[in-house]
């Protein structure tokens, strides 16, 4: 092909005028090769709105007491509950009863914010905390739900929890009547009006919601049938429900990093249990204080003081393990956030722990083992089982396999991962001391709170309880009236 037949063939299929300029590109040409006259065209952006992201309308917020009326420096905080919550309220897991009162109805903004100390108040802030509650250990649970103990075959039937359920300075859990039941009293000397009502503190609420998952996810652990130290694990998760929910709240997780420099073992209101309650019965720090150094030959069988043996141990562990992460990730992570992490962590290996240990007669030992072996399986590092050991030996609850010396005297390697005192990284222990009256002696009750001193947990065998299901006056009743049946042939 010739220069002159290439050039005849380009031109082929233009027009006749000339090199045609696309209609949207010829408001772009400079001025001398514009055409007078011709439509200008559009150069304004075609508009293509991007879709905002709509979060899904399932929630509500609540007012809530986050620790109770005495601790002022936190106060009355909203909370968001995200769950469909119906007026009452409701839903299908909790519900909430108060004659006179209930159903409580959402404001028009679909939330339960009401006046502090109105009934109406303590029935959002009661139902809150069991549904918080309930949902960080189902968090730990992979999101699954959890059951109380009759959610069995099929059933579905909620807890009910009643804020003014009578007088006396107390609050339990019944499975026998599916609830949470939380007193008011007027304390020794005190005018009428200064009524402490427990349905207020987020430290009595979450410590009664815990005896009832605890009681979903071991059944038989509630029978007075067992060791004392069976009944000290259920008060002991109580207590411990109320520090982990505590510092799974971010603003109370920052008041206390800034109240105590990141220091758990300073004075604060993290270790000091239902402070309102104590003080109102002459107790400067709550019913009970988390961050003590109890150990088991100072107890007896008495389970409220065997109980804090076992939280003082798991908290010196959360003192423990906090102190070393926040060491080697200063640098890269506020304190606030390390500390919800590591409570976090230490809440599910503890839930972990019980949930693979044993159905009935759990002795402290049986769960030490589990959150060694649990914490090996999930690849922590060494330093947290050597906290571990070292934390129940000291408690007089495990037998030593390694030497305590680092510990007693202070020079633990606190920054060193894989740090386990000798080289060894042992999973097993064993009991301190078999013939401890803890494991021994028959349950002393006596200074419990009332979910202990129900009578379907001091009369029910430990095998009927640790079935699952409803429980029925008759079951209570089981033993007296077998023996009406042999009279009455």
């Amino acid at each position: 092909m010739t220069v002159h037949q290439e050039q005849s063939h380009l031109s082929q299929g233009r027009p006749a005028g000339g090199t045609e300029v696309p209609e949207a590109h010829a408001g772009r040409l400079a001025p001398r090769f514009r055409v007078e006259g011709a439509a200008e065209a559009d150069t304004r952006p075609v508009e293509r709105p991007v879709p905002i992201p709509v979060p899904t309308p399932t929630g509500h917020r609540f007012l809530i007491y986050k620790q109770d009326p005495s601790v002022t420096e936190l106060g009355v905080r909203p909370v968001f509950v995200p769950t469909v919550v119906l007026n009452g309220p409701a839903d299908a897991r909790v519900q909430t009863d108060l004659s006179g009162v209930t159903p409580v109805a959402r404001n028009a903004g679909g939330d339960f914010i009401f006046t502090p100390n109105t009934p109406q108040f303590d029935c959002a802030h009661a139902f809150a905390v069991v549904r918080q509650t309930l949902a960080m250990y189902e968090r730990h649970n992979g999101g699954n739900p959890i059951p109380f103990a009759w959610n069995v075959n099929g059933n579905t039937d909620r807890i009910t929890v009643f804020p003014h359920a009578g007088t006396g300075a107390n609050a339990f859990y019944t499975r026998t009547s599916k609830a949470l039941k939380f007193l008011f009293f007027t304390p020794q000397g005190q005018p009428p009006s200064n009524v402490v009502f427990t349905c207020r503190s987020l430290d009595i609420v979450s410590h009664e919601t815990g005896h009832a998952i605890l009681d979903g996810l071991k059944p038989g652990w509630l029978s007075a049938g067992n060791p004392p130290q069976t009944g000290g694990l259920h008060e002991s998760f109580g207590d411990l429900t109320a520090i982990f929910l505590t510092l799974a709240q971010p603003d109370q997780a920052e008041a206390f990093v800034a109240l105590t420099k990141a220091n758990l073992h300073d004075k604060s209101f993290l270790p000091a249990l239902a402070e309102e309650f104590g003080r109102a019965l002459g107790m400067s720090t709550g019913l009970r204080n988390a961050d003590n150094d109890l150990t088991l030959s100072q107890v007896s069988n008495e389970v409220h003081a065997i109980s804090q043996v076992f939280t003082g141990a798991v908290y010196d562990v959360l003192a423990d393990v906090y102190a070393f992460e926040l060491g080697r990730r200063r640098r890269t992570e506020d304190p606030t956030i390390v500390l919800i992490d590591v409570a976090a962590r230490l809440c599910r290996l503890l839930f972990d722990a019980i949930v693979a240990s044993p159905a009935t007669g759990a002795r402290y030992v049986d769960v030490a083992n589990k959150l060694l072996q649990v914490s090996a399986g999930r690849g922590d590092p060494a330093i947290y089982r050597t906290f571990i050991r070292n934390r129940f030996a000291v408690r007089e609850i495990t037998t030593a396999p390694t030497p305590l010396t680092d510990l007693m005297s202070g020079v633990m390697r606190m920054s060193d991962a894989e740090y386990t005192g000798d080289g060894q990284d042992v999973t097993e222990v064993e009991a301190h001391d078999e013939l401890s009256a803890s494991l021994r002696a028959e349950q002393d009750r006596s200074r419990c709170c009332g979910t202990m001193q129900m009578p379907e947990y001091q009369f029910v065998p430990p095998e009927r309880l640790a079935k699952r299901g409803p429980l029925e006056d008759d079951d209570i009743l089981r033993g007296e009236l077998d023996e009406l049946r042999r009279a009455f042939k």
